[in-house]
Formats: structure tokens, C-alpha cells, sequence
């Protein structure tokens, strides 16, 4: 599987400069609303430690690019239009951005952390950030309570027999979100709720629908325009706001890290994805260099421009992902080494490895080696994050 990690976000908050600058795509930025009309795909990365240097050898990645001992492994990245209020009821784009952000593994909201635009993405003053964050987890919950809600009368009906428990019929009716009826179970039991409907009440059926949305589309907040005093002064007290404890905040400049890309492409400074440092290597007009030191000021204090880590910290934590390499202790004889890294849900197997790179390599599993110790492992050995695993298949 690919992974896809969704982008929303009111108009005008940065969302589109944010997606140009993790992707460097040409997509239309403007500070007025509907700049995105249709969702953006566009190939991001994010960083994982190679492998290759603890064998003596260089990789030769086939597929994204490794730098000073960094692999940056593609990622989709989906920059999803049309989020206003009453989006679940279908207004604005409503249901079109509904059905494009399920198709996301894993959000990341982009709020300007500096309140300078209201809920329709039109410039203002003293708008609290907090509005947005509520804003978009409301319509969120209130897409999920209806699914539930249709769930519930399926269940009323005794469409699929008396017998049938209540669970079954919700995992049917919200199979969409990936969610099991043991999982639903689960999170029945743990909001202290019975196994019936009918014992519950509107404030039961909102809980249960924001815990599964919850549990089902993790979600990331990326603190936009954090290099401006405005934004800064906002920062503490939402993110140690108790009502905020369920979700992740990075401090973020989508402009600075767009600015930095742009100048390592012109060959005027150069800058390495997500770190906290760059060397400018021209002269520049005096406003320029001003402009850079603004941007070394805020990367240097906050560890970076926080593009890159919104989107490791969106995958590896909040999704709970881990990036195996597929390989050999030494090169092939063309040369080739760790030509692959790919990114898996956590717990997977051995077993699970080898069909995702090949279902003729899953069907043939014998075993497979741990690389770095050179032991044998088992079809149900749970991979660990940067494992080098080599598959023995008897295709």
C-alpha cells in the first residue's frame, strides 16, 4: 500500500504554500478563498535514517533520494479542497472534500496560528485559532454521527435478523473508515456504553461518533505562520489548552520552508529537508539576506521549518508507521544496494513484507533474515521501524 497523507484546512490559511513546499508542485497559492477548487496529489518525503552506512556501502534508492546518511522515502500527499462550515452538510464542496479526505490515511491540519483569517478564510483581526481547531474536528464528527446514526437504524430494522449484534451493523454501515466490529465493540465498552442502542442518547451517539473518528483518522495540527509574534503569542496557550490533549501540534513556516527550497534550487544557499540550518553560498541584495536571517532565526529556535516534521510526525506517530528496507548485507553485482525502502502499517510481519512485495514472493514464503543480526526470522516476526529484511520465496 501507499500511504496518503491528507491536507486540509480553511481558504487562505497556507495550506496550498504549505503542499508547494513539501512537494515543490506549481498549485496556485493566493490569499482568497477556493484557491484549490479539485484535490492536488503530489509526491512528498519523509526522513528515514539510511541503513546503507552500517554496512560500509552506499544505497542506490530507485525510488525517492538519500543525502549525508538521510533517506527521504516518497510519500502521497493530498491537498483536499473545500472545507467551510456545513461542509458534511454538503455546502461548498462538501461531499466531494468528504469522499477525497477518506480517502487519507492520515491528516494534518493547517491553521494559521496567527487568528489574522475568520472561518471563511477572509482576512481579520484577534480570530481565535482555537475556532478553526473545533471547527473542522465539528464536521468531522458530525459526517461520522450520520454514518452512525444510518448504522443504527440498519440495526433497528432487523434487516439482517434479529440475531445480529449491534457492532455488525455499525462496521457495515462505517466500513468506509476501516473499522472492524471488534474495534467498534471496543470503543462501545470504553465509553462505559451498552451493547444497545436503545440505551443511548444523543450525548452517547455524539461520543461514540468522535471517538471512532478518533481512533480512525488520526489528525495532526501544523501551527502555520509560527515565524510571525502574532502567531508565536498563540502558541502556549492552545497547545496546553486541556481540551486540546488528544491531538499534536508542530510549530510550522510553510513560506520559510518554500523560501529555502527554492533558494538551494537556485544554487544561492544550501538546505537540507527539515534541518535546522542552511549555508548561504551567494551574495545577495542586502533585503535578501535580511529575509534569510529571519527565516535562520526561526528554524534555529524551533528545530527547523516544521514541513518535514509535520508530515514523519503525521505517519510514524500519529499513524504508528515504520519504513522497512528490503535487502542484503552487501551490493548486487551491477552494483545496486537497499535500492528500497517502503513504508508499512506498524505490526506487520515477515509474512505481511512479502506480499507487499509481491504476491507471488507472499504465496512462496519459506523465511526471512534480520540482515543486520544475520538471523532467521518467522513468517510471524512483527518488523521493527528500519529493519533490512531479506525474503527467502520459493518464487
Amino acid at each position: 500500500m501507499s500511504y496518503k497523507i491528507g491536507l486540509v484546512g480553511k481558504p487562505s490559511v497556507g495550506k496550498s504554500t504549505f503542499f508547494n513546499a513539501a512537494t515543490m508542485n506549481d498549485v496556485p497559492e493566493g490569499a482568497y478563498p477556493f484557491t484549490t477548487i479539485d484535490p492536488s496529489m503530489g509526491e512528498a518525503y519523509v526522513r528515514v535514517d539510511c541503513a546503507a552506512p552500517e554496512f560500509d556501502h552506499t544505497c542506490t534508492p530507485n525510488h525517492g533520494y538519500c543525502t549525508e546518511g538521510v533517506r527521504f522515502v516518497p510519500t502521497k500527499l493530498v491537498d483536499v479542497a473545500g472545507l467551510v462550515p456545513g461542509a458534511h452538510e454538503g455546502k461548498g464542496l462538501g461531499n466531494q472534500f468528504l469522499t477525497d479526505l477518506n480517502e487519507a490515511d492520515v491528516l494534518v491540519h493547517v491553521v494559521d496560528f496567527t487568528g489574522e483569517t475568520d472561518l471563511e478564510g477572509e482576512p481579520t483581526e484577534d480570530h481565535d485559532p482555537r475556532e478553526d481547531i473545533d471547527f473542522l474536528e465539528d464536521e468531522l464528527d458530525m459526517w461520522y454521527l450520520d454514518i452512525l446514526e444510518k448504522g443504527i437504524e440498519r440495526y433497528r430494522s432487523g434487516y439482517h435478523g434479529e440475531d445480529k449484534a449491534i457492532e455488525d451493523d455499525l462496521a457495515e454501515q462505517m466500513s468506509a473508515f476501516k473499522i472492524n466490529a471488534d474495534e467498534i465493540k471496543q470503543v462501545v465498552l470504553a465509553l462505559d456504553l451498552e451493547l444497545d442502542p436503545d440505551t443511548w442518547d444523543d450525548e452517547d451517539r455524539q461520543a461514540l461518533a468522535r471517538e471512532i473518528r478518533i481512533r480512525t483518522k488520526p489528525m495532526l495540527i501544523a501551527a502555520n505562520k509560527m515565524d510571525t509574534p502574532a502567531a508565536q503569542e498563540n502558541w502556549e496557550p492552545i497547545t496546553e489548552d486541556p481540551e486540546y490533549e488528544h491531538l499534536t501540534f508542530v510549530p510550522v513556516s510553510a513560506h520559510a520552508e518554500k523560501a529555502l527550497k527554492n533558494g538551494n534550487e537556485q544554487g544561492v544557499l544550501n538546505y537540507r529537508p527539515g534541518d535546522e540550518d542552511f549555508t548561504v553560498t551567494a551574495d545577495l541584495p542586502e533585503e535578501k539576506a535580511a529575509g534569510l536571517e529571519q527565516i535562520r532565526e526561526f528554524v534555529t529556535e524551533f528545530g527547523g521549518t516544521g514541513v518535514q516534521q509535520a508530515l514523519e510526525t503525521a505517519l510514524f506517530e500519529e499513524l504508528g508507521a515504520i519504513a522497512v528496507f528490503p535487502g542484503a548485507r552487501k551490493p548486487q553485482e551491477d552494483g545496486t544496494f537497499l535500492q528500497d525502502c517502503f513504508v508499512l502499517p506498524d505490526g506487520s510481519t515477515a509474512e505481511d513484507f512479502a506480499y507487499f512485495l509481491h504476491t507471488d514472493i507472499g504465496e512462496g514464503f519459506l523465511h526471512a533474515h534480520d540482515v543486520r543480526t544475520e538471523r532467521q526470522i518467522g513468517a510471524d516476526t512483527e518488523l521493527d521501524h528500519r529493519d533490512v529484511v531479506e525474503i527467502t520465496t520459493t518464487n
